[in-house]
């Protein structure tokens, strides 16, 4: 190889790991004085044009190059189990984009590694330029990332983390701010530093000012790790996706499906239809969105959404499970146009009793987006232009469907636990302008019912199919301990719950039937709905406690869940509907794809709920010193957290300011009892309190009571007994010893009563 620029800059480029002067030197073997300086030259030449840089210890690597050593931070863990990561200290300016590094496997480092940790890692660049890094050791968790507000103060600039729970702010120094000032919100990272007290953080990324309103879910988003933008690989392959032709699909475009959902509703990712044959049965068809057909096992597409798991709903956006090109346009069915569908035909008897399905694939197009309250307002009387038509041919049915899968559902004793549901109210330009309760008809029931069944078939279809399992929706009955927790505490009301191990959500109906006669019903709700199980996605079925089914599976949503989209594939291999079947690989790790998606649902709704407690307590923030009503939603040791009817914010009433008393917390009443004058404070009591701090930062809110004696002691409810060990003993009088216990006055002298329970 001769010795010239081209040739020294080749050999630095496809160097495994970064170069000296003197391995270069021995590579083209220059040993004499001139060379050796015509080397220098080379060099100096080649690193000030920008071609090469030169790393500390005296290495040269490429432009894009990385150091034979350095810190990264893993990015992407894929769902096959490949780990991803980013340098930490890079100059894009002078090294260009960032390189994607895989991780190498080991038994010791590999895993431990979570999204955010940092590492020391050793690079390796490959033959085809890409680089691996090989971890040396993890670093420790608080060289990690924090969500922060920036504050100016009169010794400098300090970072207020948005977690409530945060204990600490963080010094940020002049040369640390980069372009972002008071009052943004920003990604920093956190500087290791001798002085414990004293927290350093370095600005990352700057998200946006505080007075934007869509700061309050951009901070739950970053904080539960969930990211709104796609990677271009993913976005690429949706971009020449076009709807598919009829061929080898059924025409379900004869049909007269509709979609019925929310107003404000995002996404439309189900149809329905309903007719009545002659013999007095009913032929129904679900049509969902043919998510299997643009999402195929193995992409980038398919990796991407499984590692989401599903998408997150926010008041303000959605951050969703698959790209806007599909989610919004190809999946969506629109009405007019035709779509790909994968579809069940579903005949049910008079009983409601599902006699068969079919399952199949289709090119529907929707007639009609109706909404719930058009179309219950339309079966209560007043139809509108577009629902009149659709009166006869889709709308009777459908209800007369409703109400033979409703008497259905009752007899079979599901759970009916009715809890009503909030919307934000948000302007044009994102502010919240208040909250009401969502309003619930029966033609929401009717879609519920209607995709209940499709699902029931769906995980009826896959039953004992050995070549193609089934991620089955299954929830435990409640466990032995929160039932008997809940046994005492309806007790209290008059109520009773079976006893023993095993109890029926028929018998938990029966509990909820009696208390809504009460005034206390919310707290009952409250209460059963607290001793439910976590519902989750799993290859091994154990039934559904709450809807009282044997076999269930989410089949209707694949557009927005991944263990539906499983569900469509396996369907598909089954009854050999085409490509885009469940693969081996995906069979093989079935097991830990639905841990994962159970994790991520998991993490979806703490999301939800904390922009949620965000917005509301931006709302408050506005209200300082007003008065609202609400309940107790919550008994601590610490305090009441009460849950405001107005809005459903819920905010935290300190036992220090419950007046002149000491309480105690009885777990089982769920209630503070106070030990001097024994009043009670419940769960579900009803008070009035007064908004003393709230912060859209960090979702918190401070009550108190708006009157000392507000929701104490509901009426009827006998006062829970103190248990002895609880009881504020009388002394006799006198001054305590120096063991703890009383000198004895001249009253304990005389009586012998006093001299007994001195100590």
């Amino acid at each position: 190889m001769s010795f010239d620029l081209p040739n020294v800059l080749d050999f630095i480029r496809t160097a495994s790991s970064p170069v000296t002067k003197r391995e270069i030197a021995r590579a083209f073997g220059i040993k004499g004085g001139e060379k050796r300086v015509a080397l220098k030259q080379i060099l100096k030449s080649l690193e000030k044009d920008g071609s090469i840089s030169k790393q500390p210890g005296g290495a040269y690597t490429a432009r894009g190059g990385l150091p034979a050593v350095g810190v990264v931070e893993i990015t992407t863990i894929e769902v096959d189990g490949d780990v991803f990561a980013d340098p930490v200290e890079w100059d894009v300016a002078t090294h260009g984009d960032k390189p994607r590094i895989e991780i190498a496997p080991d038994k010791k480092h590999f895993p431990k590694l979570i999204e955010g940790t940092r590492a020391l890692v050793r690079f390796e660049r490959l033959s085809d330029g890409s680089s691996i890094g090989h971890v040396i050791r993890t670093l420790d968790s608080s060289q990690g990332r924090i969500l922060g507000l920036l504050r100016a103060t009169k010794s400098g600039t300090v970072l207020q983390p948005v977690d409530k729970k945060a204990k600490y702010e963080y010094e940020i120094g002049p040369d640390d701010r980069g372009d972002a000032v008071d009052g943004d919100l920003v990604l920093a990272e956190i500087l290791p530093v001798r002085d414990a007290r004293r927290k350093k953080a370095r600005v990352v990324t700057l998200l946006g000012r505080r007075d934007d309103p869509r700061a309050i879910s951009l901070i739950s988003l970053h904080e539960a790790g969930l990211r709104e933008e796609f990677p271009e690989r993913v976005i690429a392959e949706t971009d020449k996706m076009t709807v598919p032709e009829l061929k080898g699909r059924e025409d379900l475009r004869t049909y007269p499906l509709v979609t019925i959902d929310g107003p404000d509703a995002r996404d439309f990712d189900d149809a329905v239809f309903a007719e009545k044959l002659e013999n007095g049965d009913y032929h129904l068809i679900v049509a969902i969105a043919d998510v299997a057909y643009y999402v195929r096992p193995g992409t980038a597409l398919d990796r991407e959404a499984q590692k989401r798991g599903n998408s997150t709903y926010f008041p303000d956006r959605v951050v969703p499970m698959l790209p806007e090109a599909l989610s919004n346009d190809l999946c969506s069915l629109r009405p007019n146009e035709p779509r790909a569908a994968m579809a069940v035909h579903l005949w049910i008897d008079p009983k409601g009793q599902l006699k068969k399905y079919k399952f199949m694939r289709g090119l529907m197009r929707s007639v009609a987006r109706l909404t719930y309250e058009q179309v219950q307002t339309a079966k209560d009387g007043s139809p509108d232009d577009l629902s009149a038509p659709l009166m006869d041919s889709v709308i009777r049915p459908l209800y007369e469907v409703y109400n033979i899968l409703n008497r259905a559902r009752a007899e079979r004793g599901a759970l009916e636990l009715d809890l009503p549901e909030r919307q934000i109210l948000i302007d044009e330009k994102g502010n919240m302008t208040g909250v009401k309760p969502r309003p619930r008809f029966d033609s929401h029931k009717l879609i519920e019912e209607f995709m209940i069944l499709a699902n029931v078939a769906a995980a009826s279809a896959l039953e004992g199919k050995r070549s193609y399992p089934c991620v089955y929706r299954v929830h435990d009955g409640p466990s032995y301990e929160k039932l008997e927790s809940a046994r005492e505490f309806v007790e209290g009301f008059g109520l009773s719950l079976p006893k023993g191990q095993v109890v029926k959500p028929s018998q938990l109906n029966q509990v909820l039937k009696h208390a809504a006669k009460l005034p206390y019903s919310h707290l009952i709700s409250q209460v059963i709905l607290r001793c439910q199980s976590q519902a989750l996605y799993s290859p091994k079925n154990i039934g559904h406690f709450g809807l009282a089914l044997e076999k269930y599976a989410h089949f209707t949503s694949p557009i927005r869940r991944y263990s539906d989209l499983l569900v469509h594939r396996a369907l598909i291999g089954a009854f050999g509907l085409g490509p885009g079947e469940m693969i081996d690989e995906e069979k093989a790790k079935l097991d830990e794809t639905c841990q994962h998606i159970s994790a991520t649902e998991r993490t979806s709704m703490e999301a939800e709920r904390n922009a949620v407690d965000r917005f509301t307590s931006a709302f408050l923030s506005e209200h300082i010193g007003a008065s609202f009503a609400g309940r107790i939603s919550g008994v601590t040791r610490f305090g009441l957290f009460v849950e405001l009817d107005e809005t459903g914010a819920d905010g935290l009433v300190p036992i220090r300011t419950l007046g002149d008393d000491h309480y105690f917390h009885d777990e089982r009443a769920h209630a503070l009892v106070g030990r001097r004058h024994g009043r009670v404070f419940r769960l579900g009591a009803p008070v009035v309190v007064r908004i003393v701090e709230a912060s859209g930062i960090t979702g918190s809110s401070l009550f108190e009571l708006a009157d000392p004696l507000s929701g104490a002691e509901l009426p009827g409810l006998k006062a829970p007994r103190i248990p002895k060990g609880q009881r504020r003993e009388h002394k006799p009088y006198g001054e305590r010893d120096g063991r703890g216990g009383r000198k004895q006055g001249k009253r304990g002298k005389k009586s012998g009563k006093w001299r007994k329970n001195r100590d």
